[in-house]
């Protein structure tokens, strides 16, 4: 296999939990803001990651082993908001309740633990990678 398709596949890999955390950051950011542009409280927003085959020339029983990772979508959660009684705040209705973002923060730092450990599972991957590369350099003096 040539060696720059690992590197790409930990590349993508890489890529993709920083966009990972970087929706976390953005639920975390907005975990109490009952208005955004689009009207009504901030929602959720979560990452569709799925599966690429990597073109390169293996026989048909390894084409279908080795993927990479695409981030496909960006989706807002439809789940409902959480009711909260606060009859002083701007956007209460007319009970004095207030719809909060579906964000929970135990589970965004939940998936950004996931997350982190992923990022790191992927750099351990390609520093393998790269000392293999040299190794096999030095094998040629």
């Amino acid at each position: 296999m040539d060696i720059s398709k690992t590197f790409r596949i930990c590349g993508d890999g890489l890529a993709a939990q920083r966009a990972r955390l970087d929706l976390v950051a953005a639920n975390l950011a907005n975990a109490n803001a009952t208005r955004t542009a689009e009207g009504g409280p901030y929602r959720r927003k979560s990452l569709v990651l799925s599966s690429q085959d990597v073109e390169a020339p293996f026989d048909d029983a390894m084409k279908n082993a080795l993927k990479t990772v695409k981030i496909e979508a960006v989706v807002e959660d439809q789940g409902p908001g959480r009711a909260v009684y606060d009859p002083s705040h701007p956007d209460a209705d007319g009970k004095g309740m207030v719809t909060l973002p579906n964000v929970n923060v135990v589970m965004e730092m939940a998936d950004m633990i996931s997350s982190t450990r992923s990022f790191d599972a992927c750099v351990t991957a390609f520093d393998a990678t790269k000392n293999m590369a040299l190794k096999s350099l030095e094998l040629g003096k």
